[in-house]
Parts: C-alpha cells; structure tokens; sequence
C-alpha cells in the first residue's frame, strides 16, 4: 500500500481544545484507524510532533497518546523538511507570530479560529500564505457537527420554504471557580489576554450563518460582563474584563433574521448547549448538536393565546426527529481529514484563512456594534 506520511508540527497543544479535539478526536483517530483511505491501496498517515513551552507537559501527553516526537523548539521543527503543515492552538495574540514562522519556512498552513486578533492581520495572513503558494485552512468545525447536518439537508431539500429568521442559544454555566473547578480557562474572561466571548463565539457564528442561511448584511451586538470576579486555576481571584455574553441580531443579504444569544452564565433548559430554531413558511426545525426535529406547515397546530387555562397543546408532540441517515464521524476530525486530503491529493478545501478573516470581522463589527450602540453594515471582505 502507497502511504503519504504528513509530517504535522501541531503547537499549542497542551491546552484543552489542542489536546482532546485536535490531538486525541482527530489526528489519533486518523491514526488509529489505519490513516485516511485514499483507495485500496493508498492513505494518508498523519505523523505528529507536539510542539509547547512545557516538555514535561509534552511528555505526558505523548505517553498518553502514543505520539512518538515532542519538542520545545518550534524553529527546529520548522526546519525539519519531514514536517509539511503546521497547526496552530496557542493564544490567539501568539497566532501570528507562529503562523508567519511557518510560511517563511514553506509550511501549509491549517490554524483555530480566531486567526488574529484584528481583521486587518488575519486578511493579511491569508495574503501572505496565499503570495507564497501554500495551502491554509481554518477550523470551521461546527459546519460537521451532526445535528447542523441535518438541518442543512432540511434546507437543501426545500422543507422550509422561504426561511423567514433562526434562532440560536448557546452556552453554559461557566463555575466561577471560588466552589467548583472551572471548566474554561481564566484567560478567557480577560480583554487584555483576548478574551471575550463575542470574539469567540461571533468567529462561530459568521460561518455557520454563512453557509447555511447566506451572507451577512449588518450586525447589532450588545456584550455584557455579567459575572465581574472569577477565580484562576491557582485558586486567586481576579477582575473580569472581557464580556462573557454577548446578544447578537444579523440581517441577511437574503432578508433572512439571525439572532444568537451567547452565554457563560446561563443555566441549560433546552435540548442542548447550542439550539438553532430555524422557522420558514413550509415549516420549523430545531437542531442541536447531534439531534434535530421538525414540523411542518400541515402538522402545526392553530395556537390560540389564553393564559386562563392550561393549553390544550401539547407543543412538544407535534414535532418529528430528523432520521440519522448518515454514521457522523467527530467534525474537528472530518475537517482536518478533508484538510489532510487537499495537502496530499489537491482536493477542494473552501474553508481558507480567508474565511477566518471574515470571522474577525464579524466579531470585530459585533464590539463596534456594542460600544457604539448602533447596527454596523459588515462590508464584504474581499482577497
């Protein structure tokens, strides 16, 4: 069997998103499952190195894994010609810096989001690593996330008519960390570590609108810091300067109504983490992350508002599940899988830094939107 073995220089890690959803749900998947099959006699074999500031941390985390290379020096790794893309899941502030390094050094380029901390930069990034002729992508996970998958194949089919609005609610209750362990790093509640969540969650949001319901017109965001003091992971309090929810109204080019609320400091009752309601004039459907429901035009019950009674309406009956007619497969995995396949055999890959850039831009709009308390157009980023 023909093997390509793609040498990954994947810094940054040691953190929680590097570890499990890059390291261990996507690239030892790969690895685990005999490669990517190209054919009956070809794949593609990923070959890590894990590349951070702790070597004890690496360590560990190749005994974990089973990795074999780990190092401290992300230039010595950059000089390795064995090494043909690299990835990058630091700190957003250090993204940059890593990513020019490795297109200096000729390496194809696939990195988290947010790409840079300003539109300007990440345009310019995906300028730069497009001048020099290699391949970049960014993470656009949540496009392969099962329960969105569903959905669009709602939309591709016509169910829902003209779509009208979509809804979104995402989040959780972040523990402050004065009781309970938080389960997200303190960094992301300070501004001056760029934290925030319209920066992270806003990145989301444009692609997933994007390329399910169209192009984005304008944005009204209001951000909040609702919770002002939380705790680090040494147990000492600090100030939050960053917000922690941020609710957000998109107008569509297509005339298409968004709005998203996202959150840290809200408790679950609904479905799941992320619920998208999408209403449109054949038909609704709600979807979270691996499920989705829907009702019809002809199955939507006649609602009559009387508060002096309980309802006659079971609202919840009249919706049907969505069948699983698919195996999905984790979506950080089948992207970098579909990344790995454009580096190797020149496959399409849509999903660019340029993508990433308009990311940035949207959340970059949605802090103008909030400190200047007004919709802001959002221009059309072009290469």
């Amino acid at each position: 069997m023909k093997t390509h073995t793609v040498g990954i220089i994947m810094n940054g890690v040691t953190g929680r998103m590097g570890t499990n959803q890059h390291l261990i749900r996507s690239i030892k998947a790969i690895i685990d499952q005999g490669g990517i099959k190209l054919g009956d006699d070809e794949r593609i074999m990923p070959d890590p190195i894990l590349v951070g500031r702790s070597e004890s941390k690496l360590r560990a985390l190749a005994a974990r894994t089973g990795v074999q290379r780990v190092t401290t020096d992300l230039d010595a790794a950059l000089k390795d010609p064995h090494n043909v893309v690299y990835f990058d899941s630091t700190l957003t502030g250090q993204r940059p810096v890593g990513v020019r390094k490795a297109i200096a050094a000729g390496k194809h380029i696939y990195c988290e989001k947010p790409t840079a901390t300003t539109s300007e930069e990440a345009l310019a990034l995906y300028r730069e690593v497009t001048a020099a002729g290699l391949k970049n992508g960014v993470v656009q996970d949540k496009l392969w996330l099962p329960g969105l998958l569903k959905l669009k194949y709602l939309i591709d089919t016509g169910f829902f008519g003209k779509i009208l609005s979509v809804r979104g609610e995402f989040g959780y209750w972040v523990f402050t960390g004065e009781y309970e362990k938080l389960q997200r790093p303190s960094w992301n509640y300070r501004k001056e570590d760029d934290g925030g969540i319209i920066v992270d969650m806003l990145c989301h949001w444009q692609y997933v609108i994007q390329n399910l319901f169209g192009g984005i017109k304008s944005v009204s965001c209001l951000g909040a810091t609702h919770i002002p003091q939380r705790w680090d992971e040494a147990g000492k309090p600090y100030e939050c300067t960053a917000d922690d929810s941020a609710y957000a109204t998109f107008e569509l080019v297509n005339g298409v109504i968004c709005h998203f609320n996202s959150s840290w400091c809200v408790r679950v009752d609904r479905d799941d983490l992320l619920t998208l309601q999408v209403d449109g004039t054949h038909g609704s459907a709600v979807a979270g992350l691996r499920d989705c429901k829907a009702q019809a035009l002809a199955a939507t019950p006649r609602c009559i508002w009387n508060p002096d009674i309980d309802s006659p309406i079971a609202y919840k009956d009249g919706w049907t599940r969505v069948p699983s007619n698919d195996v999905y497969d984790n979506a950080f995995k089948v992207q970098w899988e579909l990344f790995l396949r454009h580096v190797v055999k020149d496959t399409p890959f849509t999903w660019s830094l340029l993508e990433g850039a308009r990311g940035v831009q949207l959340a970059e709009l949605g802090i103008k939107s909030w400190e200047e308390r007004r919709w802001v157009d959002v221009p059309e980023l072009k290469a």
